[in-house]
Order: structure tokens, then sequence, then C-alpha cells
């Protein structure tokens, strides 16, 4: 049984006995399967209320069965004991819970959850009710007289009251836990039965986006594309600060920025003078004292040239150029078919024949790349690992088609490899002649378009690494004739420049740097050909 069930039983059973439900108490106990000796002395105190002496003195058993030193229950079942007139066992009962209360006056369990503190006079007193049922009234007034002589508090004038009984031979009533003082389970533990949020409700604290109350564990919502722009009147100020004079990073966490460049203010200025701004898409501290506002103010009607007040684009990631379609001269007759494989490779229709369309033509939707190419012109369609299309004239070489390809890609031309297929075929044929002068794209077109399929070559075909070579520290490349890495980059050593420089290749790039930024780990030198 989990304890957080059983813990849920004992409090319920608890909120009965305060209602005086007795019955709807015992009901609670009786579901506990793993009971302890605490909630069995509860079940005793509720037989007792509703005269189940029987069911009463099993459970006084059980819970001493639990615990053999708890004091308060042989207290109770002494009484019990007597109800039924099992006298000597009571008598016994009185014994043992003298024993265990080892030498004190009283026993608090108020740190066991019950509200009661157990007296030695109390155990001696029910000694001699004992003694009393027996008929052994000079026992009865010795015990009670001992009895007179412990401390403690909350006697009263019960042990006077019980002298005169005793003398005029009157049987003393025992003494009881009271019937609405049980055990209870401790108040911390009850309070972590209540089902809590730890987490609680999600709220938005700060955000890129104007008036975004959004809070929650939902998936990302689907957002506009570009960035957001906060509505920011005239008479307002702009988040947008420009740097005074450049500042250079001198702690963690800041950021190094040219003087006059714009930032935008993320946070609010912090105790040390320095707030959370953006600039070049990174977020770090600045100075405050460093930065005068932006003057973004902007006219009715030019909207067009206003400084934007949301957080722009990093300036490094530029968006790429769209191919400029030029005017076409004239535009087709409605009646005629878009052009495919058929109309190339074969004689056109007459004039009387209705126009016949191919099942290539339908598939390679052409009319969306004939609005944006001319008869003069051509659609290069180049697969690599993604997908590009670029329209030339039909006249172009193919090593000036090479170089646009190369400089779309950011490849160098040199590695780029460029093949295509024959119609009708799935073989990839290299352009190897072809590249050479005298060579245009058209040889290859098809219905107006070219497609080519192209890949990077290996830098290191037909070189010989040396050895390698492990960098000791990060080394920013100067021209572009170096080699730029990191720490703890391996390099391939493919030549020995001078004394002080090397030629190396690392991450598909071949360049010059100096020696001393790297080590050798083997001391012999091994040659490797790469194949």
């Amino acid at each position: 049984m989990l304890y957080t069930e059983f813990l849920q039983l004992w409090h319920e059973a608890v909120q009965a006995v305060d209602a005086k439900d007795w019955q709807g108490a015992l009901c609670k106990l009786e579901q506990i399967s793993e009971p302890t000796s605490r909630t069995l002395f509860n079940a005793a105190s509720a037989h007792l209320v509703l005269g189940q002496l029987d069911l009463a003195l099993k459970a006084l058993d059980l819970t001493i069965a639990k615990d053999e030193r708890l004091a308060v229950g042989f207290f109770q079942r002494a009484a019990v004991m007597m109800q039924i007139n099992r006298l000597e066992e009571a008598l016994s009962d009185c014994i043992w819970a003298q024993k265990h209360m080892r030498g004190n006056t009283v026993i608090d369990y108020k740190q066991l959850g019950l509200r009661f503190k157990l007296y030695s006079w109390q155990v001696l007193y029910n000694a001699a009710a004992v003694y009393c049922r027996m008929g052994q009234w000079e026992q009865a007034r010795e015990v009670l007289l001992s009895a007179s002589q412990e401390r403690g508090g909350g006697r009263g004038g019960n042990l006077e009251v019980a002298l005169d009984s005793v003398q005029k031979e009157v049987v003393l009533a025992p003494l009881l836990v009271p019937e609405d003082v049980v055990f209870r389970p401790r108040k911390q533990d009850v309070e972590q039965l209540q089902q809590r949020d730890f987490l609680g409700k999600a709220k938005v604290i700060s955000s890129v986006i104007p008036n975004d109350d959004f809070g929650g564990f939902e998936p990302l919502r689907l957002q506009k594309p570009g960035f957001y722009e906060p509505k920011v009147d005239g008479a307002q100020d702009s988040r947008y600060m420009r740097m005074r004079i450049p500042y250079m990073a001198r702690g963690p966490g800041e950021l190094t920025v040219p003087g006059g460049a714009m930032v935008f203010i993320f946070g609010e200025e912090g105790r040390d003078g320095m707030a959370t701004v953006i600039y070049d898409g990174q977020r770090g501290l600045l100075p405050m004292s460093l930065l005068d506002p932006a003057d973004v103010k902007m006219c009715k009607g030019k909207k067009e040239k206003r400084v934007p007040s949301g957080i722009p684009l990093p300036p490094g990631l530029k968006p790429p150029t769209r191919p400029q379609a030029q005017p076409c001269p004239a535009a087709p007759p409605r009646d005629t078919p878009p052009p495919s494989y058929t109309t190339v490779t074969h004689t056109p229709p007459l004039a009387s024949e209705p126009p016949r369309y191919t099942a290539n033509a339908a598939t390679e939707q052409y009319v969306g790349v004939a609005q944006g190419t001319e008869a003069s012109s051509l659609v290069v369609k180049v697969h690599y690992t993604y997908t590009m299309a670029l329209s030339v004239p039909v006249d172009t070489p193919f090593h000036e088609v090479k170089e646009r390809i190369a400089q779309k890609l950011g490849q160098p031309s040199s590695q780029l490899r460029l093949r295509h297929k024959q119609h009708g075929s799935r073989v990839l044929i290299p352009l190897g002649e072809k590249l050479e002068p005298g060579h245009t794209v058209q040889e290859v077109a098809e219905a107006g378009r070219a497609t080519l399929w192209c890949q990077t070559e290996d830098p290191l075909e037909n070189r010989t690494i040396l050895y390698q070579m492990v960098a000791l520290y990060d080394y920013t490349a100067q021209g572009p004739e170096d080699l730029e890495f990191s720490e703890g980059d391996t390099i391939d050593i493919l030549g020995e420049v001078n004394e002080e420089w090397l030629e190396g290749h690392s991450a598909g790039r071949i360049g010059i740097f100096p020696s001393c930024f790297a080590y050798n780990e083997n001391a012999t030198i091994t040659q490797s050909p790469v194949l």
C-alpha cells in the first residue's frame, strides 16, 4: 500500500472522529491494508464508544503487538479488561504500563500525534481500581497513598475523592483516554496530499512579439516571416541606441561593438551600469553610459524610409538576390501549345491540326518557367545538395556557366564537377571536353532548359599527406591564402613552405599557417597518400 493512500485514509478517519461519525471512521480504518499501532489504537477507541468491548480488546492486542513499549496502550487495555471482569490481566497491564514509563512521572504523546499526557498516578489509580474489584481494599488504599506522593499535574481532587471511596469500600471507576483523543497524522504530511502545481502558469515576461500574452507548453505557433516590430509612438523613446565610441569586451557576457553601431536595448539598466543589448544577432552587455538614443522619428507617407523598431536580421546574413527577368518582346499566340520534348525532336504540327500536349509538358509545369525566360535564354537546373535554377543566354560557354554555378553555391569552380544526362538515358556523363572553349550550354539543352548534376571534388586529390599536427591555438586567416582553424583541430600537412610556415588541409580547406600554432604528436613522419 502506498504511503499516500495510507495517509489519506488515516486523515479521513480522523475527520470522521471529529464529526462523531464512529462507524465511518471504522470503515476508513478497515481499508488500511497495513495498519500501524496508532491506527489500531484509533480503531479501539471507536469500538469503545460503540460499546464493542470485544472488538476494542482485539484492536488493543494488535496495537501492543505492533508496539510492545507503548505505555498508553497497556493503560487503555487495563481499563477495558476491568470492564469485562478480567482483573488479573488488568492488574498485569497496569504493572507493564508503569514499567514502560521508565521512571518518568509523565509521558507526552504529542510528538506521536496523540494529544494526551499519561501520568504515573493515573496508572496507579487504575491499579487501585483493580484491587477494589478484587476486594483487596487495604492494597487499594496503599496504592492510592503512593499515587498521592507522585509528582505531576492533572490530579485535582481525584485522589482525595478516591481515598474516601476506598474507606467507604466503593468501587473506583477506571480512567480511560478521552474518546475524541486519537492519534493524528502530521499536519505537514497532510498538506502534501493536496496536488500542487509547482511549475505554475507560464507567464510572458519579455517578448519581441508585440502584445504577446501566449503562455503554455504547446508547440511553437506559426509566425509571419521576418522580424517583429513593436509599436512605438512618436512621443515614446525608441529602444534603439547608437554607440558613441568603440567598446571592447572586458568580461564574460560583454560584447565588442564598433563606434556608431546601432544596438537594440533588450533589458533594463542594472546597478552596475550595464544593459542587455542585441547586436549582430548576439545578446550581451554594454555600458549604458556609452549609448545615445537613435533618431527613429518618421514622417507620415514615408514608411519605407523609416528605421525598423524591432530586432533586425544579423548584418552578415544577406538575403539572396532574385534573378531579374527581362521583358518579353512578344507574347506567344494563345492557341500555341507549350513546348515539349516532341516539339524539339519532331517536326511541328500543321496549322490545321489541333495542338497536341504531351505528358512531359504537363508534368514539368513549364508555364511558370516560360514567364521568366526569353526565346534567347534558357533555364539551367542544377542538382546539388539542394536544387537551384538560373537563367543564362543560349550561347553562354560552359566555363562561364560553371563560374556562375560556383558563385551561387559558394564553392570554388575548380572543385566542382558537372555532369548531364542524354535524352532517354540514365547515365550521368561528365562535361570534361565540353568545358573547353567553343562549347555552349545549348548543346545539352532540351525544350529551353538544361539539367545538370553538380558535386564537389576532393581538394586533396593527387596530393600526399606528409604527416598530421594538432592545433595548439586558434588561428584567424590574415589573407585568402591562409588556413583558418581552431584549437584542437587536426591539420593534414601537405608541404613545408619554409622554416616558419607550413601548407596544410583542415575542414575541407587548404592554406598556409605558422608552424608554431600546431605541434606534431608523432615524432616520426609517415607518408600516407590519399586515395
